[in-house]
């Protein structure tokens, strides 16, 4: 328990989260014989994939490179079945991985973190749960997640509904039973295109409420084959190193071909290849200037508007469902599975909020401007408050006093993505200003979890107890963060990137989207040169 229940002095550090971050960051510092602990607002660990557990929830990464790298045992023994794996697979894999570790005893679990504050005379942070415990840490590391604070918009009536009310990012554990249900989703982002085909085929009717339509590109998930799979694993250690120094976090070579500078037939045949083997690289693969290039863009977003022609077959359906007015992209573009033909089924009724914009939440369902639709269950897959959402959820106060929200008043500052000035000891695993969201995710908080720890370990070795980021490089960082995605079409959509799904949050593009290779270069060299663009202080009360 916590040192005030305990009579033990403060931990070394106090670790945040048990997802694949925490799970790594905890072992990492137990190892190098830090005093550490991790604390889990869930009942065990797994982070997103403890939460998300709505129909259809899978990873849109490729199981063969979704895990761990520094477990070469597990990697050889864990089964690779299915292309991208389903979330009680990787839930699993990360119980598995707990297991195996011996991580259970460093984590106290169904622990709500309700406030975190530093004091500047012990150099000390304190984390408050919702249990009325205490936890004293010099460092407090986070490790919750970009996508764990569920954001659920404010529909009048909302409270008057004598249905139930779901949520994709916080669905219960138990099952839940639609067959023959009146049941409305309302969003189309990446959870809801996951869920509406299962809803679809348990529903009595499915009544989908699109606000913005998306581009989604098909998945092609299936076993995998073998032989594959034996090849997989015998060249493990050549993927990892590739995908470390990728763009995206994924092993795979990026082509050096623009769209522009190839006949359209050829173009054409080249989405059509990548279609029909499914994943990013349609995005990543097909050509270099889709996101830097306007005209680019166009060839393939007007490629995937002609398939949802080719798909559905209403006319009226398929225009309700072909994006506009930004490129593709430039919001998260979810992989499907029949995402499309779901809205060929009698069953699947499509509502345009854009045409008919919802007026009210009655106890009998939605009502938009058109008239009630009749509901049993409504489910909001309504998305995240991104990246900076779970640590304002855990209301961290910082030198005099001073909030987080109050620091990022006009939007998040950070250097690296990895640390706030104001805020002496505090490290974000994947927060603002990183690669995060932006890359395959267990190659990002890797990289964030060696570096803290290796940080660390020099502190304590050379009798350094607080390290702080620099206004000046914070500021620097930040602003190169935005320069590099204004080369981009990035900020053309008013996406979660930019936090434009949240009513009154700054704009700011929020990941870095310079590649998870330079990123970790660039990590690298500031720990090289002595921490540049970090205050280090020593008072002998780290040892």
């Amino acid at each position: 328990m916590s040192d005030s229940s305990s009579g033990q002095g403060p931990l070394d550090v106090l670790v945040i989260g048990a997802g694949f971050a925490g799970l790594h960051m905890v072992h990492k510092l137990r190892e190098q014989g830090f005093a550490v602990h991790g604390l889990e607002k869930g009942s065990g660990p797994g982070g997103t994939w403890y939460w998300n557990r709505y129909p259809g929830a899978r990873c849109d990464s490729e199981i063969m490179y979704y895990s761990f790298s520094f477990l070469p045992e597990l990697e050889q023994e864990w089964p690779l079945l299915e292309r991208y794996p389903e979330q009680p697979v990787i839930l699993r894999y990360l119980e598995r991985v707990t297991d195996v570790l011996d991580l259970r005893k460093d984590f106290t679990f169904d622990t709500r973190v309700t406030g975190v504050s530093y004091d500047e005379s012990e150099n000390l942070w304190t984390a408050r749960t919702e249990d009325g415990g205490e936890w004293r840490a010099r460092f407090v590391v986070t490790a919750v997640g970009c996508l764990s604070a569920a954001n659920t918009p404010d529909i009048p009536g909302a409270d008057t509904f004598a249905g139930r009310s779901l949520h994709t990012g916080a669905w219960p554990h138990e099952p839940v039973d639609l067959s023959g249900q009146r049941v409305g989703i309302i969003g189309t982002g990446a959870s809801a295109i996951q869920a509406i085909p299962v809803i679809a085929k348990q529903a009595g009717h499915l009544t989908v409420f699109q606000r913005t339509a998306q581009f989604t590109i098909p998945a092609a998930n299936g076993p995998l084959d073998p032989q594959f799979v034996e090849m997989w694993k015998q060249n493990y250690p050549e993927w990892r190193r590739r995908a470390r120094h990728s763009m995206a976090g994924v092993p795979y070579t990026a082509t050096d071909v623009s769209a522009l500078e190839v006949t359209p037939e050829e173009r054409r045949a080249r989405y059509e290849e990548t279609w029909r083997d499914g994943g990013f690289l349609f995005s990543l693969g097909t050509f270099n200037d889709l996101l830097t290039n306007e005209q680019a863009n166009d060839t393939a977003a007007d490629f995937v508007r002609s398939k949802i022609d080719e798909i559905v077959r209403d006319p009226d359906v398929a225009e309700k469902l072909k994006p506009s007015g930004y490129p593709i992209a430039t919001k998260r573009l979810p992989l499907d599975t029949d995402y499309y033909d779901t809205f060929n089924r009698p069953n699947v009724s499509l509502v345009d909020l854009r045409r008919s914009p919802i007026e009210e939440i009655t106890p009998e369902g939605i009502r938009t401007a058109d008239g009630l639709h009749e509901l049993d269950v409504i489910i909001f897959a309504t998305g995240f408050d991104a990246l900076t959402g779970p640590l304002s959820a855990l209301n961290i106060t910082g030198r005099g006093g001073r909030s987080l929200d109050d620091a990022w008043a006009e939007g998040p500052r950070t250097y690296l993505g990895l640390a706030v000035p104001g805020f002496p000891n505090l490290l974000t695993i994947t927060g603002p200003g990183s690669p995060s969201v932006l890359s395959n995710m267990p190659v990002s908080t890797e990289q964030h979890a060696e570096w803290i720890g290796d940080c660390l370990i020099h502190l304590r070795d050379n009798g350094i107890d607080r390290i702080e980021a620099t206004a000046d490089a914070t500021e620097a960082w930040t602003e190169h963060v935005q320069e590099v995605a204004a080369g981009t079409l990035y900020p053309r959509a008013a996406s979660w990137y930019m936090g434009a799904n949240i009513p009154g949050k700054p704009r700011l593009f929020l990941p870095y989207v310079g590649g998870v290779g330079v990123y970790r270069e660039k990590c690298d060299q500031v720990a090289a040169d002595g921490y540049t663009g970090f205050e280090l202080a020593a008072s002998g009360a780290l040892v």
